[in-house]
């Protein structure tokens, strides 16, 4: 008799590159917009938001359902209400958008920061209940686990867009 059951791998950091590469290449990307002389850290930080948001609900499209499976696994109300997992995507590609176009700033730094709290939350719960699931932030075209670099993934955007609300008032 043969054991069909798969072990799971250990989860290194290997698993986070294509995370990495993301990050790595909205802030570059956004660096390049921006130019360096005279260097802005609000203009970069729109960039960066924008396009963060842009290419990580573009992973989200790839398999909307899929998405939508994974992140009903950890957030609070795709939990309770599935329709909210299919509007996420729709809803950071929007605030992505926002930024770069710089569109009601107020409003999508407000947004911002309640659905990355929101998010935030979730991450949280699922990660002091010990899940062991994928992060749903980049689809199900990659293979990332749920881990605190998601949690600090939301509260760092919350706080980025905290920030250039406050520098805006």
């Amino acid at each position: 008799m043969t054991d069909d059951t798969q072990k799971e791998e250990p989860r290194t950091w290997r698993n986070y590159i294509p995370l990495m590469v993301l990050v790595s290449l909205s802030a570059l990307s956004a660096l390049a917009l921006t130019g360096v002389s005279p260097f802005h850290p609000a203009n970069w930080m729109h960039r960066f938001m924008g396009l963060f948001l842009v290419m990580f609900s573009m992973f989200k499209f790839f398999n909307l359902s899929g998405f939508a499976d994974g992140f009903q696994m950890y957030d609070l109300l795709a939990k309770r209400f599935r329709p909210y997992a299919f509007v996420y995507p729709f809803l950071e590609l929007s605030l992505g958008l926002a930024y770069l176009a710089r569109f009601s700033l107020r409003e999508v730094y407000a947004a911002t920061i309640m659905l990355m709290l929101f998010g935030a939350c979730g991450v949280f719960n699922a990660l002091r209940n010990k899940l062991k699931i994928n992060c749903a932030c980049m689809g199900t075209v990659l293979d990332v686990p749920l881990s605190t670099v998601a949690l600090v993934e939301d509260l760092g955007m919350a706080v980025m867009a905290a920030l250039m609300l406050w520098v805006q008032l």
